[in-house]
């Protein structure tokens, strides 16, 4: 700004019109200020699309916010019940509903004391869906399963093959509705050479890899 002034001085302009840039000047960043500020405290938090399909189980971690309510937001575990607890809403349960019938529940709990609540569910971890992997790997158990998690990612997830495992004879044991458990074949050799892709599918709940 000043240095704008000095060069209209040398320039010859008189002093009223100076002072009228300046005031102009001031006035526009003074009026981009406000509304940078406004625009920041008018905005509602971003909400992800839900997964409509996914029902909360038992261990999972929400992320519950209120709009302009920190001490009712927070990061929280589903208790072995199903349940949890929040100010103003006290007990609710939460395993086997969605984000978004559950956004519903704690809304309706807290118009008593909020007008027009805006609530968000989000699902920051799954713990109660699980995967096996079993034989020949460095650290067989169960692990969370994300909504991605492969074939490949499983055997990664384990530490990887020991010595003399059987790389071409994975295979993947799924359970049926009706129909018992189906064997879903996986030749690991073939897969990391770019051949059978279709090998490689996504694990579902439940399902065990085994590395013969």
């Amino acid at each position: 700004m000043k240095r704008s002034v000095n060069l209209l001085k040398s320039a010859g302009f008189p002093l009223i019109a100076l002072t009228a840039v300046c005031s102009i000047a001031l006035s526009s960043r003074a009026l981009q200020t406000s509304t940078a500020g406004a625009s920041i405290a008018d905005a509602s938090p971003a909400t992800k699309p839900h997964d409509a399909a996914y029902k909360i189980g038992s261990s999972d971690v929400l992320a519950i916010t209120v709009w302009k309510e920190p001490e009712v937001s927070r990061s929280i575990p589903v208790r072995p019940d199903g349940k949890i607890s929040l100010p103003l809403v006290g007990e609710l349960q939460a395993a086997g509903r969605t984000p978004l019938q559950l956004e519903q529940d704690i809304s309706g709990k807290l118009k008593a004391y909020i007008t027009n609540p805006d609530v968000n569910v989000m699902v920051q971890q799954i713990n109660s869906e699980k995967f096996n992997v079993l034989g020949r790997v460095a650290h067989s158990g169960s692990y969370p399963l994300s909504t991605d998690t492969t074939v490949l990612d499983a055997i990664a997830t384990a530490g990887g093959f020991l010595d003399f495992a059987k790389e071409t004879g994975v295979y993947v044991l799924r359970s049926t509705p009706g129909s018992g458990q189906k064997r879903l074949a996986f030749n690991y050799k073939d897969v990391i050479k770019g051949k059978h892709p279709e090998q490689n599918i996504k694990l579902e709940p439940g399902d065990t890899v085994v590395v013969p």
